[in-house]
């Protein structure tokens, strides 16, 4: 495939993630644009971001918190109370692996793990602010 090609394949590809997946993007790309020397390490902390930021898509938050909700008031099937605890079980195991790679993000970084928490947190959800 042409460069060009390539090229706007990749723009459009990003222009189509949700809001959530970009940042791990842009660091990925940042770390592809960097040196080879430092490229190994920015590398390994790329992959520990995704790990930390990594979620739900959008259509599988907006299920989870319509089971939840319809949970509270018990209004849920078998299935759908089955469905609930797939998803909660999938959401305890994303918080183990984000707690894992946090603290291997801070050993690289040499940080304690509030702090970085703190730092990818902000980066995460930056401020509205003026």
């Amino acid at each position: 495939m042409p460069p060009v090609n390539i090229r706007q394949r990749a723009i459009s590809l990003i222009e189509q993630l949700p809001q959530n997946k970009l940042q791990a993007v842009v660091q990925l790309l940042e770390v592809l644009s960097e040196p080879t020397a430092q490229a190994a390490a920015n590398a390994q902390e790329a992959q520990l971001l995704g790990i930390i930021q990594r979620g739900l898509s959008e259509p599988e938050q907006s299920r989870l918190n319509e089971l939840r909700d319809r949970c509270e008031w018990g209004e849920l099937t078998t299935a759908e109370h089955q469905e609930l605890i797939g998803y909660e079980d999938r959401m305890e195991q994303y918080r183990v692996e984000r707690l894992e790679a946090l603290m291997e993000l801070a050993k690289l970084r040499n940080l304690d793990v509030l702090t970085l928490n703190q730092q990818v947190s902000a980066q995460s959800h930056p401020s509205n602010a003026a």
